[in-house]
């Protein structure tokens, strides 16, 4: 009996042992966790392409520009970053956003789509501007507010409220907000992270360290990396972070397990 009680005494102390060691490895991202000073001001430009199959041809390209810098906003020293999305034959969308300059918290974000419905040959261009200083968010020149009650609306300005006074990062600025994060193998990040103008609220994002892995650059270069993964119901994303320069150098995206997606970040900008 005493065995028996010994056993199970050995393997309840065993269970809270992993139970906080895997509590230990996960980091919940705040504003002390924040690092800077590690971003790469400049022109930064990615090739996006879609593949149906791991083999197939490349298909929907994109390439997308993204220029950071530091600049003042309303008396407050702010990350600046304007995104530029370009398809075969236009620029498809438009994003300014302003951080804190230290904690990365967003302080106003605009984006601008060109919509093509498939139904209609005319091209409606949707606009957003949520302002996190004011409160407030526009939508095409329209304020929105707690009144609002219709279905495209009211999940915009719910998502909105979900957020308010709490800490959390741009989740359309992920490519700079991953190099700004404190690595280590296998550490969990969980990233409190809200779309701006969308009607997805805050979500804590959960992105593991996966071990390293390297990439072979120009001139014969071997980048080492980290592997940051994020996995959700049917999706399944890896991203390649240079431990040197902290920049996202590639994405690799399974959707369904039937098609992927790709970010490469290209060695030059012109």
């Amino acid at each position: 009996m005493k065995k028996k009680f010994a056993l199970v005494l050995l393997l309840f102390c065993g269970l809270i042992f992993y139970v906080k060691a895997e509590m230990a490895d996960t980091i919940k991202i705040s504003a002390s966790s924040i690092n800077t000073s590690v971003l790469k001001e400049g022109t930064h430009r990615y090739l996006v392409y879609m593949k149906m199959k791991k083999d197939s041809v490349r298909t929907q390209t994109q390439y997308w520009t993204r220029d950071i810098k530091r600049s003042k906003y309303q008396g407050r020293d702010v990350i600046e970053i304007n995104q530029s999305w370009e398809d075969k034959d236009s620029i498809m969308h438009i994003v300014k956003s302003l951080s804190d300059a230290k904690t990365m918290q967003p302080l106003y974000h605009h984006t601008w789509w060109k919509v093509q419905r498939s139904a209609n040959p005319i091209k409606v261009v949707s606009s957003t501007i949520v302002d996190f200083i004011n409160n407030t968010v526009e939508m095409d020149g329209k304020q929105l507010g707690e009144t609002d009650t219709s279905k495209r609306i009211r999940p915009i300005w719910m998502a909105f409220k979900s957020a308010e006074k709490q800490f959390h990062l741009n989740w359309h600025s992920d490519l700079e907000t991953f190099p700004v994060l404190p690595y280590k193998d296998k550490v969990v990040f969980e990233i409190p992270f809200y779309d701006p103008g969308t009607g997805a609220g805050l979500t804590k994002a959960h992105y593991k360290v996966d071990g390293s892995a390297s990439l072979s650059g120009y001139n014969d270069q071997v980048i080492d990396c980290w592997l940051l993964v994020h996995q959700s119901p049917g999706n399944k994303e890896v991203f390649w972070v240079s431990k040197k320069t902290k920049e996202v150098l590639k994405l690799e995206q399974e959707i369904n397990g039937t098609f992927y997606r790709y970010k490469i970040k290209l060695g030059f900008s012109n």
